[in-house]
């Protein structure tokens, strides 16, 4: 299988599905490929395929909008795992483990996902950061922040949330969205302003 990013430190996998190019990303320990899942958005069948050889130990959830949990309840099911999530929001299933701004996941040998609280997009929106990799849901994609609908007091909380919490980050750290293509916070924190000015 084909890795989106091996290391000695990490293996990510990203798996693309359903029709808004939502990601489902496995974040893999290569020592004893224990994994978080991250995000059950669609295609249960096509997430345990793109998972083969890893053993998930935790289906971790950036949000609770529908794109990102249509598969939550059929892959609860079949791996019979723990779900994290904030609990801001609601789930199709019961959260096994709330979290909160600078929890941390433990995995694998000596891995550890440190959990950033980035609400704006949703209020229970959260981002996952371990060593150089940011998996950054809604929260944060090449272009910008995620959408707030127009609604000006989200806007200015998820500028918030990516100002304090993502840019802070080095600029070679590599950023994994909910949807569609990476990018990393080098490049996008240069727009900082240009968001702003534009309010989206």
């Amino acid at each position: 299988m084909s890795h989106h990013y091996e290391g000695d430190d990490l293996i990510v996998r990203k798996i693309r599905v359903g029709n808004k190019e939502n990601n489902t990303y496995l974040l893999e320990c290569p020592a004893t490929h224990e994994a978080l899942l991250v995000d059950a958005c669609y295609e249960a069948d096509k997430i345990m395929a793109g998972a083969e050889g890893a053993k998930v130990v935790g289906i971790v959830q950036t949000h609770g909008h529908y794109d990102h949990v249509d598969a939550l309840v059929e892959l609860k099911e079949k791996l019979g795992v723990p779900v994290y999530a904030h609990p801001a929001e609601d789930y199709p299933v019961p959260i096994d483990v709330e979290l909160a701004d600078g929890d941390t996941i433990s995995f694998g040998k000596d891995h550890e996902v440190v959990v950033l609280h980035t609400p704006g997009h949703t209020p229970g929106g959260v981002c996952l950061l371990i060593g150089e990799h940011l998996v950054s849901g809604d929260t944060l994609f090449p272009g910008g922040p995620g959408n707030t609908w127009g609604d000006s007091k989200l806007f200015d909380q998820i500028i918030a949330s990516v100002e304090t919490k993502l840019f802070t980050l080095p600029d070679d750290t590599r950023v994994y969205p909910g949807h569609g293509d990476d990018t990393t916070i080098g490049t996008e924190r240069p727009h900082l302003d240009e968001w702003k000015d534009r309010r989206w």
